[in-house]
């Protein structure tokens, strides 16, 4: 007869078709090993000289090594899966700083338009989309955002005249925004004194006015006594000069003729 072959017992439950379940001695070895590697990176992060940190550095690779040699290929895809799993870091949106209003400008007019001139360094270079216009018929409203780390605004309101909301719009060349405002008169040749009737309003309070009814020599005394009041030292002595010359003659008794 051949030779009897030993009977081996069965494996045990769980076990027939996957490696045994780590041991509980090799489970907490994983477990230190892990705690080593943690307490590694945290030492590497607060190293600042090159030599500890390439000591540092070769550790945390002989660590992880052991760790993925003790840990089972199971628990290794497991925690793999559980890292894939975490969500994406937030990222903050960039701030644009803050805003500045734009007060300086020039204008211009021609037979259809008006046109507003800004001058802003390097705003060609600012995408379109960061370049937002809104007209109504007696106003606009500029606003460019992120221009050197800065956002510009520049508002305008109670145009002298109303302007075509749909027909006005805006350019952007190098260094410069220009607004185009289409006039709905224009056609009729009209012609706009100043840009806002604020500013009509504050020019025609700058004039002299002169009254008809009135004394013509009191209106001019008025417009001498504004330009007196508005001029320099030298004016100021050109026009007393005359003036004390006539009060001296009229204490001596002469008559001017």
């Amino acid at each position: 007869m051949g030779a009897a072959f030993p009977v081996l017992p069965p494996p045990p439950r769980g076990c027939k078709l996957a490696p045994c379940p780590p041991s509980p001695a090799t489970a907490s070895a994983v477990e230190e090993l892990q705690k080593d590697l943690e307490e590694v990176k945290v030492l590497l992060e607060k190293a600042t000289r090159k030599r500890g940190r390439d000591a540092l550095t070769a550790e945390k690779s002989k660590i992880e090594t052991e760790v993925r040699n003790k840990t089972p290929q199971k628990s290794l895809r497991k925690a793999e899966l559980l890292d894939n799993e975490k969500p994406a870091a937030v990222v903050a949106p960039i701030s644009t700083g803050y805003t500045v209003r734009v007060s300086n400008y020039g204008w211009d007019q021609s037979d259809e338009f008006v046109k507003i001139y800004i001058t802003l360094t390097g705003v060609q270079q600012v995408p379109m989309e960061n370049v937002r216009m809104h007209f109504t018929e007696r106003s606009f409203d500029l606003l460019i955002k992120d221009l050197n780390g800065k956002n510009y605004s520049m508002i305008v309101n109670n145009l002298l005249k109303p302007i075509s909301v749909e027909g006005s719009s805006k350019k952007v060349k190098t260094d410069t925004v220009i607004i185009l405002g289409i006039d709905r008169k224009k056609a009729e040749n009209t012609w706009w004194d100043s840009l806002t009737q604020a500013e009509k309003e504050c020019k025609e309070k700058e004039q002299p006015s002169y009254d008809t009814e009135t004394d013509p020599s009191e209106g001019l005394v008025n417009v001498l006594k504004k330009i007196y009041e508005d001029g320099d030292d030298d004016m100021k002595r050109t026009i007393n000069k005359p003036w004390v010359q006539s009060r001296e003659k009229q204490a001596k008794g002469e008559t001017e003729f």
